[in-house]
């Protein structure tokens, strides 16, 4: 007789806008979440530095499948840099490499700006998770080599001065698309100005398509997650008697969760029937109706009764999934 397999968690699906405090890293905060929650299965939506705090957004279940949408959506950070010293890392985590006494004035960083909005080229910092010749560029730093790293190409939106908290510390923030490294802007611009710099402080602020209004911090995570404790009296075996089912029990921590759907915002959304969304979920296309319905998508998703089914294509008329959904 087969042996059964331990449950690994529960089926839930749904995103978490995780608050990450500073020090914290982003496979540690997966982690943290996924045992949190008691989930089967958790992901992130893009890297979040250990010295970086800010919006880590966290997939759990089902939502892991549309990871890869929010990962190409816009993000904005808010970040300080300090002027006057450029580090191995870009940040404070390294060692200082080049110094200069000369501190850049509003006008000097302003009239700079505009080179870095846009569409701009950018090297990537040494200790970055990029690949080279199959190896991450931070372990071989982390070995004393210095990497070439190609340039590479990527969207700055806007990049806006906020403060001068003094005359060495100026705040920006910044709306850039995928690929982006913070880090690399301000050592740019700080030999741009002759006086180079690093981050001092990095903040996550926004990530598309959610909204600081829906993060949620660790402390309040874990307030939840105790109220899903069992309580009552043990049975013969010392086994904890919980008179509440699993839903019940996880009511307070379930309720932090953005539903899998949200994710995917950018996209066509088509409501179809029940019996539609059982055809569908077996792999079988389906006529799209109403009169909102689009004729033709290279991408779209449906939903039954507010819960999302599938994402594919509509072809003359015609749903036909790539990637289905769980109905629970």
């Amino acid at each position: 007789m087969a042996r059964r397999g331990k449950k690994k968690g529960r089926p839930i699906s749904g995103w978490v806008v995780f608050d990450k405090p500073h020090g914290m890293g982003s496979t540690d905060a997966v982690a943290k979440i996924k045992w949190l929650f008691k989930a089967d299965k958790a992901g992130h939506a893009g890297t979040l530095d250990p010295l970086a705090s800010g919006m880590l957004p966290i997939a759990l279940g089902e939502a892991t499948k549309t990871v890869p949408y929010v990962m190409d959506g816009a993000k904005v950070y808010r970040f300080t840099v300090t002027w006057g010293e450029e580090r191995s890392t870009d940040d404070l985590e390294g060692v200082a490499t080049k110094t200069s006494d000369h501190c850049p004035t509003d006008d000097q960083v302003r009239a700079l700006m505009p080179k870095y909005t846009g569409v701009i080229m950018q090297t990537p910092p040494q200790f970055s998770a990029i690949k080279i010749a199959g190896e991450r560029a931070y372990d071989l730093a982390r070995e004393g080599e210095t990497v070439d790293i190609p340039e590479r190409e990527v969207e700055i939106g806007r990049l806006d001065l906020i403060e001068w908290l003094d005359e060495r510390r100026t705040v920006f923030e910044v709306e850039c698309g995928k690929g982006t490294y913070v880090r690399s802007l301000a050592r740019d611009m700080g030999r741009d100005l002759g006086c180079f710099g690093h981050i001092s402080e990095l903040r996550r602020v926004e990530v598309e398509p959610f909204t600081p209004d829906e993060l949620v911090t660790l402390e309040e995570l874990e307030a939840a997650s105790a109220l899903a404790v069992p309580v009552g009296d043990a049975d013969d075996e010392g086994r904890i008697i919980d008179p509440r089912t699993e839903r019940e029990r996880f009511s307070a921590i379930d309720a932090l969760m953005v539903d899998t759907g949200a994710a995917l915002d950018c996209m066509p959304q088509v409501s179809v029937s029940d019996d539609a969304a059982v055809k569908i979920r077996l792999g079988n296309p389906v006529i799209v109706r109403g009169r909102d319905a689009p004729v033709e998508a290279e991408e779209a998703c449906v939903t039954a009764r507010g819960r999302l089914v599938a994402i594919g294509a509509i072809e003359a008329g015609m749903f036909k999934p790539k990637r289905v959904f769980a109905g629970r």
